[in-house]
């Protein structure tokens, strides 16, 4: 009686002890840590190029660091800034936002226009009329992309040269094809000059911009879900991620950004017309890039784009001072783009390799 007791409980209790189910659950954490650390390396080397930059700089004019020229390089690099963090949000994805030059410049005239035209308007609304502006631009790109499945890069292609069209369409039919700082209100062109403890109020607004998008990103699950599609849309949308919702988010994400930087541009510059912004997506998709957002999506951060933005203005201020044709900026930023995805190849290669070493190991 005793044995045969025994025995189903000594057949059951195999089935009762828990399986080996760690090395799954523990896998996905250290991918994502080597990610974590790759991510960390590139946005440290990026720091370091930028103070050697300074560094040399400030040993051929040492000038360059005076409190005018900093403060003038901060206002610089806080609207290419702004617009970076919108691109990532973008490019976390597996796509491209082209028309975010175009979008600045539209987004700045609009603002100018009714600054000009409503004179007793307050800034705030001058602000979020800019922003929403921008929103739409966005919006229509992220529905041609996300509901008629469009290839991000021929869409805003067309956007690009469309939205400079209505811009230049407007100023023509307008009879104002230039907006001078003369015509806007004193307190709108303020926002320029204005500081709080010797920062300039525009760069910490573009702080502000990259420590938000980065919160979220980071931090709520619908920041995180960008990751996994740009990783792979198709395991995204079989894992149930509204794929389709969150490429339209996030187009409208970086549209209302460019919205903001193009208000930014028209407080810094303060004359207006259809070229404001032309160009600017080469900068902008290049600062996203060196910061170390991939252009095959799913990986990178608004901070390390931050930093690409930083050190992108910092050596267009800096080959002047260098004696240094200004040719060589665009020299300087199509050589990154080619480095930063050489590089980003090659380490997506020792991840994968890394982690299959692991996982054999582990299994």
């Amino acid at each position: 009686m005793s044995e045969r007791a025994g025995s189903p409980v000594d057949t059951a209790r195999p089935t009762a002890t828990p399986t080996p189910a760690a090395p799954p659950t523990e896998r996905p954490g250290r991918g994502a840590a080597l990610v974590h650390r790759l991510v960390v390396v590139r946005e440290l080397g990026i720091l370091a190029a930028l103070l050697l930059l300074v560094v040399v700089t400030v040993v051929a004019n040492p000038r360059f660091l005076s409190g005018q020229n900093v403060r003038d390089l901060l206002i610089s690099a806080s609207i290419l800034t702004v617009l970076a963090a919108g691109q990532t949000v973008v490019v976390v994805t597996r796509n491209v936002d082209l028309s975010v030059g175009s979008t600045l410049g539209l987004s700045a005239y609009a603002t100018g226009t009714l600054l000009v035209t409503a004179p007793g308007t307050p800034v705030p609304v001058a602000v979020l009329a800019g922003v929403v502006v921008g929103a739409l631009c966005g919006l229509l790109n992220g529905v041609i992309v996300a509901v008629a499945k469009v290839p991000s890069l021929v869409v805003t292609l067309g956007t690009l040269y469309a939205f400079r069209g209505i811009d230049s369409l407007w100023a023509s039919q307008s009879g104002r094809l230039q907006i001078n700082a003369a015509d806007l209100p004193d307190g709108f062109k303020a926002i320029a000059g204005a500081r709080v403890l010797g920062i300039p109020v525009l760069f910490l607004v573009a702080v502000v911009v990259v420590v938000a998008v980065g919160f979220v990103l980071r931090s709520y699950r619908s920041g995180r879900e960008l990751y996994g599609i740009g990783s792979d849309p198709d395991a995204a949308r079989l894992s149930g991620i509204p794929v389709g919702r969150r490429v339209l988010a996030a187009f409208v994400v970086s549209g209302a950004l460019a919205g903001l930087a193009g208000v930014m541009y028209a407080a810094r510059f303060q004359t207006l017309d259809a070229t404001a912004g032309t160009g600017q997506e080469l900068f902008v998709v290049a600062a996203a890039v060196v910061g170390g957002v991939a252009i095959f999506g799913g990986s990178g951060s608004v901070y390390g784009a931050a930093l690409g933005a930083l050190l992108l203005t910092t050596i267009g201020a800096a080959l002047p001072q260098l004696g240094l044709d200004p040719f060589w900026r665009e020299a300087a930023v199509g050589a990154l783009i080619l480095a930063a995805i050489v590089l980003d190849r090659s380490l997506s290669l020792r991840l994968a390799r890394r982690l299959r070493g692991r996982n054999l190991r582990g299994s």
